[in-house]
Protein backbone atom coordinates (compact mmCIF):
# COMPACT_ATOMS: atom_id res chain seq x y z
CA UNK A 1 0.00 0.00 0.00
CA UNK A 2 1.21 3.36 -0.55
CA UNK A 3 2.40 5.80 2.17
CA UNK A 4 -0.18 8.40 2.24
CA UNK A 5 2.30 11.68 2.88
CA UNK A 6 0.76 15.34 3.70
CA UNK A 7 2.83 18.41 4.70
CA UNK A 8 1.26 21.36 6.12
CA UNK A 9 3.05 24.24 5.48
CA UNK A 10 3.31 28.12 4.31
CA UNK A 11 5.41 28.41 0.88
CA UNK A 12 7.47 31.22 2.75
CA UNK A 13 8.16 29.20 5.68
CA UNK A 14 11.87 28.61 5.86
CA UNK A 15 10.91 25.55 8.17
CA UNK A 16 8.54 24.31 5.48
CA UNK A 17 11.17 24.73 3.31
CA UNK A 18 13.84 22.19 5.00
CA UNK A 19 11.25 19.87 5.53
CA UNK A 20 10.62 20.12 1.47
CA UNK A 21 14.45 19.70 0.29
CA UNK A 22 14.27 16.67 3.00
CA UNK A 23 11.93 14.86 0.74
CA UNK A 24 12.68 16.42 -2.23
CA UNK A 25 16.37 14.71 -1.39
CA UNK A 26 15.02 11.11 -0.96
CA UNK A 27 12.72 11.14 -3.82
CA UNK A 28 9.18 11.16 -1.81
CA UNK A 29 6.25 12.04 -2.90
CA UNK A 30 3.59 14.05 -0.54
CA UNK A 31 0.82 15.92 -1.29
CA UNK A 32 1.28 19.89 0.45
CA UNK A 33 -1.55 21.93 1.85
CA UNK A 34 -0.96 25.46 2.34
CA UNK A 35 -2.23 26.48 5.86
CA UNK A 36 -3.93 30.27 6.35
CA UNK A 37 -2.91 31.48 9.33
CA UNK A 38 -5.87 33.19 10.04
CA UNK A 39 -7.75 30.29 9.60
CA UNK A 40 -6.08 27.20 10.75
CA UNK A 41 -7.48 23.53 9.37
CA UNK A 42 -8.89 21.20 11.20
CA UNK A 43 -6.07 18.34 10.93
CA UNK A 44 -3.60 21.36 11.42
CA UNK A 45 -5.49 21.92 14.80
CA UNK A 46 -5.92 18.11 15.03
CA UNK A 47 -1.92 17.16 14.39
CA UNK A 48 -0.23 20.22 16.03
CA UNK A 49 -2.96 21.05 19.25
CA UNK A 50 0.42 21.74 21.42
CA UNK A 51 1.79 25.12 19.04
CA UNK A 52 -1.00 25.15 16.64
CA UNK A 53 1.87 26.02 14.07
CA UNK A 54 3.57 24.77 10.52
CA UNK A 55 5.30 22.32 9.28
CA UNK A 56 3.72 19.38 9.93
CA UNK A 57 3.86 16.18 8.57
CA UNK A 58 1.19 13.94 8.25
CA UNK A 59 2.80 10.17 7.52
CA UNK A 60 -0.24 7.36 7.03
CA UNK A 61 -2.53 9.91 9.26
CA UNK A 62 0.70 10.19 12.25
CA UNK A 63 1.71 14.04 12.70
CA UNK A 64 5.27 14.94 13.34
CA UNK A 65 5.69 18.15 14.26
CA UNK A 66 8.94 20.69 14.62
CA UNK A 67 11.07 21.13 10.99
CA UNK A 68 14.52 19.76 12.45
CA UNK A 69 12.35 16.42 14.21
CA UNK A 70 10.77 15.68 11.32
CA UNK A 71 13.81 16.01 8.84
CA UNK A 72 15.69 13.65 10.94
CA UNK A 73 12.34 11.26 10.67
CA UNK A 74 12.58 11.79 7.17
CA UNK A 75 16.33 10.62 6.94
CA UNK A 76 15.32 7.82 9.08
CA UNK A 77 12.40 6.56 7.69
CA UNK A 78 13.89 6.66 3.96
CA UNK A 79 17.21 6.16 5.01
CA UNK A 80 17.95 4.13 1.46
CA UNK A 81 18.79 7.54 -0.14
CA UNK A 82 20.68 10.91 0.22
CA UNK A 83 21.79 9.99 4.10
CA UNK A 84 21.47 13.65 5.72
CA UNK A 85 22.86 12.62 9.29
CA UNK A 86 26.17 11.02 9.60
CA UNK A 87 26.45 7.80 11.17
CA UNK A 88 29.44 7.93 13.31
CA UNK A 89 28.20 9.11 16.79
CA UNK A 90 29.89 12.56 17.13
CA UNK A 91 29.53 13.73 13.68
CA UNK A 92 26.23 13.27 14.28
CA UNK A 93 26.19 15.11 17.55
CA UNK A 94 27.51 18.04 16.07
CA UNK A 95 25.54 18.30 12.85
CA UNK A 96 22.19 18.44 15.46
CA UNK A 97 24.26 20.64 17.15
CA UNK A 98 24.60 23.18 14.62
CA UNK A 99 21.26 23.00 12.83
CA UNK A 100 20.04 23.61 16.68
CA UNK A 101 21.63 26.38 16.80
CA UNK A 102 20.12 27.70 13.16
CA UNK A 103 16.95 26.92 14.53
CA UNK A 104 17.28 29.03 17.90
CA UNK A 105 18.83 32.46 16.29
CA UNK A 106 18.14 32.83 12.38
CA UNK A 107 14.78 33.68 12.42
CA UNK A 108 14.55 35.33 15.62
CA UNK A 109 17.23 37.90 15.01
CA UNK A 110 16.11 38.29 11.52
CA UNK A 111 12.68 39.02 12.43
CA UNK A 112 14.04 41.82 14.38
CA UNK A 113 16.63 42.68 11.09
CA UNK A 114 13.29 43.07 9.38
CA UNK A 115 10.64 44.07 11.32
CA UNK A 116 13.12 46.18 13.25
CA UNK A 117 14.07 50.28 13.68
CA UNK A 118 16.38 52.09 15.15
CA UNK A 119 19.30 50.72 17.93
CA UNK A 120 16.92 47.78 18.19
CA UNK A 121 17.55 46.77 14.24
CA UNK A 122 21.72 47.88 14.57
CA UNK A 123 21.91 45.49 17.65
CA UNK A 124 20.16 42.36 15.71
CA UNK A 125 21.92 43.07 12.38
CA UNK A 126 25.30 43.17 14.48
CA UNK A 127 24.12 39.58 16.33
CA UNK A 128 23.00 38.00 12.96
CA UNK A 129 26.11 38.42 11.21
CA UNK A 130 28.11 37.07 14.45
CA UNK A 131 25.54 34.04 13.79
CA UNK A 132 26.59 33.56 10.23
CA UNK A 133 30.34 34.43 10.99
CA UNK A 134 29.95 31.19 13.04
CA UNK A 135 28.63 29.04 10.93
CA UNK A 136 30.95 30.37 7.98
CA UNK A 137 33.95 29.09 10.11
CA UNK A 138 32.04 25.94 10.81
CA UNK A 139 31.40 25.15 7.17
CA UNK A 140 35.25 26.20 6.26
CA UNK A 141 36.38 24.81 3.35
CA UNK A 142 34.18 22.18 2.42
CA UNK A 143 31.68 22.40 -0.42
CA UNK A 144 28.54 21.81 2.07
CA UNK A 145 28.61 21.69 5.73
CA UNK A 146 27.76 17.35 5.13
CA UNK A 147 31.26 17.20 3.29
CA UNK A 148 30.78 16.36 -0.22
CA UNK A 149 26.94 16.14 0.20
CA UNK A 150 24.28 17.94 1.27
CA UNK A 151 23.66 17.35 4.64
CA UNK A 152 21.75 18.12 8.12
CA UNK A 153 22.66 21.48 8.44
CA UNK A 154 22.85 22.00 4.56
CA UNK A 155 18.94 21.26 4.85
CA UNK A 156 18.24 23.53 8.22
CA UNK A 157 20.03 26.50 6.79
CA UNK A 158 19.88 27.05 3.07
CA UNK A 159 15.77 28.09 3.13
CA UNK A 160 16.77 31.25 5.58
CA UNK A 161 19.35 32.58 2.19
CA UNK A 162 16.04 33.04 0.53
CA UNK A 163 15.36 35.80 3.24
CA UNK A 164 18.56 37.19 2.96
CA UNK A 165 17.68 40.33 0.31
CA UNK A 166 14.80 40.97 2.70
CA UNK A 167 17.06 41.07 5.89
CA UNK A 168 19.71 43.43 3.71
CA UNK A 169 17.30 45.62 2.23
CA UNK A 170 14.86 46.36 5.14
CA UNK A 171 18.93 46.42 7.70
CA UNK A 172 21.04 48.37 4.87
CA UNK A 173 23.75 45.83 4.80
CA UNK A 174 25.34 43.12 2.77
CA UNK A 175 25.42 39.92 3.91
CA UNK A 176 27.83 38.44 0.86
CA UNK A 177 30.28 41.07 2.09
CA UNK A 178 30.45 40.26 5.60
CA UNK A 179 30.07 36.37 4.80
CA UNK A 180 31.51 35.16 1.18
CA UNK A 181 32.39 32.08 1.89
CA UNK A 182 29.00 31.41 3.10
CA UNK A 183 27.54 33.33 0.23
CA UNK A 184 29.57 31.02 -1.97
CA UNK A 185 27.70 28.00 -0.40
CA UNK A 186 24.37 29.72 -0.96
CA UNK A 187 24.49 30.23 -4.36
CA UNK A 188 26.53 26.42 -4.80
CA UNK A 189 23.70 24.90 -2.91
CA UNK A 190 21.03 26.50 -5.40
CA UNK A 191 22.80 25.66 -8.88
CA UNK A 192 24.12 22.29 -7.70
CA UNK A 193 21.06 21.01 -5.90
CA UNK A 194 17.77 20.65 -8.01
CA UNK A 195 16.18 19.90 -4.48
CA UNK A 196 17.06 23.27 -3.48
CA UNK A 197 16.46 25.13 -6.47
CA UNK A 198 13.11 23.88 -6.99
CA UNK A 199 12.38 24.79 -3.22
CA UNK A 200 13.54 28.05 -2.59
CA UNK A 201 11.25 30.85 -3.37
CA UNK A 202 12.58 33.71 -5.21
CA UNK A 203 14.13 36.01 -2.54
CA UNK A 204 11.98 39.30 -4.57
CA UNK A 205 8.69 37.05 -3.61
CA UNK A 206 9.97 37.10 -0.27
CA UNK A 207 10.42 40.58 0.13
CA UNK A 208 7.25 41.20 -1.10
CA UNK A 209 5.41 39.03 1.28
CA UNK A 210 7.67 40.01 4.06
CA UNK A 211 6.40 44.07 3.14
CA UNK A 212 2.84 42.84 3.12
CA UNK A 213 3.41 41.04 6.68
CA UNK A 214 4.48 44.74 7.72
CA UNK A 215 1.56 46.77 5.89
CA UNK A 216 -0.90 44.40 7.85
Amino acid sequence: MKDEIILLDCWASSYGMSVKIALAEKGVEYECREENFQDKSPLLLQSNHIHKTIPVLVHNGKPICESLIIVRYIDEVWHDKSPLLPSDPHQKSQALFWADYIDKKIYNIGKRVWRGKGEDQEVAKKELIEVLRNLERELGDKPYFGGENVGFVDVALVPFTSWFYTYETRGHFSIEAECPKLMSWAKRCISERKSIAKTLPHPHKIYEYALDLLRK
